[in-house]
């Protein structure tokens, strides 16, 4: 399969921004400070780490192999069976992670905007217009988050002004009371999120500049996550302090108790559009690395051709995957991070270890 489409660095390190961003805000700061306490806002500084390791594995990778996507380069380190293999786990995994978020989605407006509408009716409006921007390409894709990017930071804004008059500073303290274990706990959910850049695997054959140089906006949108994220902790923790933990989105809440005198009222419509349209990048972007899996596993020259029967089973994945929201959150606290540090952080560094060996032993 031929890439021809190119995206530029700038356009894909605000697309990895959008990508991380979008689910992270609204759902793992609660999490956070149910660990780590009135210290949580310190966690996202150590789940940084992961995301600053897979952006130079991930861009080293790409260096070592260029216009190939993680697919491809895996059959060439490690041989054609084993290549097949980490395939197949790499489709599947796509597979469930795309079925979790749509799902997350659906319960999420199910139990903020639309409590009786049927899950299945918002899953499948969400990936019917992700088919259609999946099917329109990766530079369609990266040219509508540009705008996107600019209206969540827009929307953001006036949340964190108009917030901060209710804000406590006495709720931060004290700091690092119980040591730095608490911290490290708290950031083992998000550095799940943080290492999602590994999936660059199948973005970066798109890149129209070297690998090496798009390092430095790649590094420039981690900080620019990190500091949102910070300041999302410190302000939910500010405002409602220990009892943080007892609310599933946090910073929906902030959004809820912010009082804007006038017509601006019931700020929660801001929360569902910033969701909205984050989710809508994210399920794109998976939906279109789904698409590349099965064409390059199988052997296909065109992945549009499959972009219709992935989405139908998208969908279906969606519905399968959780009986109930708790079963969800116990994924997300619990499983999730054990199976992100296994596929987006060992993997990646796995590949690079054993292409490093063997370079090294052809020298010789």
């Amino acid at each position: 399969m031929k890439i021809s489409e190119k995206i530029s660095g700038y356009q894909i390190s605000l697309l990895f921004f959008t990508f991380i961003v979008s689910t992270l805000i609204l759902s793992v700061p609660g999490i956070m400070v149910a660990f780590a306490k009135q210290n949580a806002w310190l966690s996202i500084i150590f789940a940084s780490a992961t995301g600053l390791l897979n952006i130079y594995v991930m861009t080293a990778l790409a260096k070592r192999y260029p216009g190939q996507s993680i697919m491809q380069y895996a059959n060439a380190i490690c041989g054609k069976w084993a290549g097949k293999l980490i395939g197949f786990y790499c489709t599947y995994y796509l597979f469930f992670f795309i079925s979790s978020t749509v799902n997350e989605h659906a319960g999420f407006l199910n139990t903020i905007l639309l409590p009786q509408t049927p899950p299945l009716v918002i899953m499948l409006t969400l990936l019917i217009f992700c088919c259609f921007a999946v099917l329109s390409g990766v530079e369609s894709i990266a040219r509508c988050n540009e705008v996107i990017v600019l209206i969540v930071v827009v929307l953001l804004l006036p949340i964190f002004i108009f917030s901060l008059r209710d804000a406590d500073p006495a709720r931060l303290t004290p700091v690092l009371a119980e040591g730095l274990a608490p911290v490290i706990k708290g950031s083992v959910v998000p550095s799940a999120w943080m290492s999602q850049f590994f999936f660059l695997g199948w973005f970066l054959p798109h890149l129209n500049e070297k690998p090496q140089q798009v390092r430095g906006k790649l590094l420039l949108s981690l900080g620019c996550i990190a500091l949102l994220i910070m300041a999302i902790d410190i302000l939910t923790i500010m405002i409602f302090g220990p009892i943080t933990p007892r609310m599933k989105f946090a910073f929906l809440n902030v959004i809820k108790y912010t009082d804007i005198v006038g017509p601006l009222e019931r700020l929660e419509a801001i929360a569902v559009t910033i969701w909205i349209l984050g989710i809508f990048i994210k399920v794109c972007m998976l939906l279109y690395m789904f698409c590349i899996c099965t064409t390059q596993l199988f052997g296909a020259k065109n992945y549009r051709k499959n972009v219709v029967p992935i989405t139908v089973l998208s969908a279906v994945g969606s519905v399968w995957i959780f009986k109930n929201d708790a079963e969800f959150q116990a994924w997300i606290t619990f499983s999730y991070p054990i199976l992100a540090l296994v596929t987006q952080s060992l993997l990646p560094l796995a590949l690079l270890a054993v292409d490093a060996a063997k370079r090294k032993f052809a020298k010789r």
